[in-house]
């Protein structure tokens, strides 16, 4: 059985990153299983772009994969950018506000 995870990561391979992580995040919010992700992508695809410009790039590669997605938390890098720093910042933790959540 492919998880979402599997699909995101099989997508996100059109960018032909030299480094791809998946984590599903979705434990630590309120919205169910296979919801929320953070994709970490170092590709050479990225060099000379703006940070804008690189998650347009991995929505693209989404393409409809991204309607099945609530969140995806993007870490765009060059391979020089992570070779230089391979620090990815820790996800912040869900404040709720959801109609999804018991009061």
């Amino acid at each position: 059985m492919t998880t979402r995870a599997d699909q995101i990561r099989e997508a996100l391979s059109a960018l032909q990153p030299v480094h791809l992580e998946v984590i599903d995040e979705s434990h630590m919010h309120s919205r169910g299983l296979e919801t929320h992700y953070k994709a970490v992508i170092v590709s050479a695809q990225f060099e000379g772009r703006r940070a804008i410009q690189r998650h347009q790039a991995a929505y693209a590669a989404m393409g409809p994969l991204m309607q099945q997605v609530h969140a995806l938390g993007l870490h765009t890098y060059t391979p020089a950018e992570w070779q230089a720093d391979a620090n990815v910042p820790d996800s912040p933790r869900c404040r709720g506000g959801s109609k999804h959540d018991l009061a």
